[in-house]
Parts: structure tokens; sequence; C-alpha cells
């Protein structure tokens, strides 16, 4: 009875992110320990193994660890490219080639931001005029400067959490364009989302920044380069600057939304993140059918 107690029994053996403790996982699973893998209400993951196993895991993860060195938290972003946003990215560019076809001609005048007919309770326009663009160059641009921007963004957080809200707060901000300029004011284009997207980043950055970077000159470095960068991407011949401006204010709200502990740690996947997904999709869906209706 003892024995089979003491084999019960289970000890942490790690606490790190999740990204980290699903890597001690796939060692253990390798070796067949069986193990448990729970998350902390501070923020890190953890692996609990028998008593009677716990020689043999730390074991496995030592020589893991001696062969596959740890990074530190807070680590810059590394150099990489993730398929994530293609997904978000997938709206616009089908509503647009749909724009741009012969047979769905009046989908700009259904869908375009028109600043007086949103404040005459037209709502979905906000939302819409996301999804359209005035040519080929205009969607490019949109396209690529979101890839890289949500590129970056989703290294830090799944965008399965952040689409929804950013997009929500898009649309606002073109509600604040049309309070703005009021009347005889037309607008179209996902550069609001981007520029939301650009300001969710640089906030999230200003939050990730080391305590040990003292001083107001380095410690809001990435909300000064992320500005700059939002003037220089915004500069153009017709381009939105009250809708970038507003988009980058508002997509600054964003980057707070996320709990510091689901930034430093890591998120994993679940259904919450699917019904995510499928509101993102849904928002546009909806609006559609009321322009169109």
């Amino acid at each position: 009875m003892n024995e089979l107690m003491e084999e019960n029994e289970k000890i942490i053996i790690a606490s790190a992110s999740y990204s980290t403790i699903r890597e001690y996982s796939l060692v253990l699973s390798s070796q067949l320990i069986i193990h448990d893998v729970i998350p902390t209400e501070t923020g890190p993951f953890e692996i609990w193994v028998s008593k009677n196993d716990a020689k043999l895991a730390r074991r496995q993860i030592r020589l893991y660890r001696c062969e596959n060195p740890p990074r530190p938290n807070n680590a810059p972003l590394p150099v990489m490219v993730t398929l994530q946003p293609l997904w978000i990215l997938s709206v616009p560019a089908i509503i647009t080639l749909i724009q741009f076809s012969d047979r769905i001609s009046y989908l700009t005048s259904r869908g375009i931001s028109d600043a007086s007919l949103v404040l005459k309770g037209e709502w979905w326009r906000l939302f819409t005029a996301l999804s359209l663009h005035g040519d080929a160059k205009h969607v490019l641009g949109n396209l690529i400067s979101g890839f890289f921007v949500l590129n970056l963004l989703s290294l830090r957080i799944p965008l399965s959490r952040l689409a929804a809200p950013l997009l929500i707060f898009s649309a606002l901000a073109n509600g604040l364009v049309s309070l703005t300029m009021q009347e005889n004011f037309r607008s179209l284009g996902f550069s609001t989302f981007v520029f939301a997207s650009l300001g969710a980043l640089s906030s999230i950055e200003f939050r990730l920044m080391p305590k040990e970077f003292h001083g107001l000159q380095r410690r809001f470095a990435p909300l000064f380069g992320a500005l700059l960068l939002a003037v220089f991407m915004g500069l153009g011949e017709n381009s939105d600057i009250f809708a970038h401006g507003y988009g980058f204010i508002l997509g600054l709200v964003v980057g707070f939304l996320p709990k510091r502990k689901s930034l430093q740690w890591g998120i994993h996947f679940t259904r919450f993140d699917i019904l995510l997904i499928i509101s993102y999709f849904a928002l546009f869906l909806c609006s559609w059918l009321f322009a169109l209706s």
C-alpha cells in the first residue's frame, strides 16, 4: 500500500512558459514518462510527474537543456514568418477581388464608409469599408504591410485573441473619422486595421520591456518607433490620415487587453480561440448582409 501511495504521489519538476513546457513535454513523451502539464494562476506552466519518475524526468530535461539552451524571457522578436496573418487577410483579399469583378459593380457604393450615411445610422459601413479598396496598388499595399505587422504580432500572441478586438476598434476608428468629417467624406481600405495592429504591437512591446530598462527614452522606445513607422506608412497622395491616426491610437488600447502573463508565458490554443476566429468572420458577414439587404 505504501509503495502504491508513493507511486501515485506527484511533484513539480519544471515551471516555465507554455512553449518551453511543451518542448519538455515532448521530451518526456518520447521516453514514455507519464506526466501532467498544468497552468498556474500566476502565469507559468508546470510539469508534474510521479515521485518515482522524477529523477529520470529531470535527467531527460537536463540533457535536453544541454543540447538546446533556454532563451531568456521577453527576448527580442525572432526573424521568422508565420502563416497566421493569412486567415485575417483573406477577407479583404477575397471581397476586393469580388469588388473588382464585373459581376458585382455596386459593391463599393453599398460598403464604402460615407460619413453622412454613417451618421444617419448605417453602422455596417464602418466594417464593410475595411474590406474594400480603390485599386490593385491600394489592396497590395495594405495586404503586404498588413502581413508584415500581423506576422510580428503573432510572435507575441495568437492572432485569434486580437483579430476580433482589432476589427471592432478599427470600425470605431472609421466612426471617429465620420464624426470628425461630418459629411462629404468617403473612405475605404484595410489600412485602418493595419495601423490598429501596429498600435497594438507597440503597446505590447512596451508592456514587455524588461524592468531593468530605466529611463523614459528606453522605456518608450517601442511606442516612439511604432509611431514613426506609422507616420512613414501613412504618408501618401490618397492616404486617410484621420483613419490611420485613430486606428493607431485605438490599437494602443487593444495591446493592453491581453493579460501580461499571457504575453510573457504564452497561450495554448483552445475552443475559445475557435469562437474568436468565427466572430471575426461573423462580424464581416453580418455587416455585408446589412449592406446588401
